[in-house]
């Protein structure tokens, strides 16, 4: 399904998204991002927590990190300001990007099991889909915060992988 170098790449253009969008938020007002904008989790900050929230969720699963309080509903506010986010968002696209870059074959082969609280029982799926999933998680939220960002007056990067520049 997935390899090792698939997981680190997509792990890179995680970090490197990430960037570009916090580099575009950056030149807002904090009302800006904490203004509704009608997507899921309402504003362009809660749209960041949420990524980041469900990030640690994942990679508490998958490499075992310290699960993050609360729920889904709760993770709007997972950090208290912008400046935490910011250090807590790197710092995760760092291990993140660390722990892809040291995947074996085998890690992603056999299933992972988990308690689900977005469907309220214990599941179970191949971990290699997981990995995909949670990759495929950012991009979707990320593309809705571009979408935010972009209707503010904010003016993101490129954000196509055959784009990400060597190197990173």
């Amino acid at each position: 399904m997935i390899t090792p170098g698939f997981c680190h790449m997509m792990a890179r253009y995680n970090a490197w998204q990430n960037e570009n969008l916090i580099a575009a938020a950056a030149g807002l007002a904090p009302a800006d991002l904490t203004k509704f904008r009608g997507a899921h989790f309402g504003s362009i900050i809660a749209t960041f927590n949420h990524l980041l929230w469900a990030d640690t969720i994942w990679m508490s699963r998958l490499a075992d990190w310290d699960k993050p309080s609360g729920g889904i509903k709760d993770s709007v506010s997972f950090t208290p300001n912008w400046i935490v986010y910011l250090r807590a968002r790197r710092e995760a696209d760092r291990q993140i990007t660390d722990w892809a870059g040291r995947l074996d074959p085998e890690e992603l082969e056999g299933p992972l099991s988990w308690h689900s609280g977005a469907l309220g029982r214990e599941v179970e799926k191949p971990f290699a889909l997981c990995v995909a999933h949670m990759f495929n998680h950012q991009t979707h939220h990320r593309g809705q915060i571009h979408a935010m960002l972009t209707s503010a007056g904010a003016k993101p990067g490129d954000t196509d992988l055959f784009a990400m520049p060597e190197g990173l």
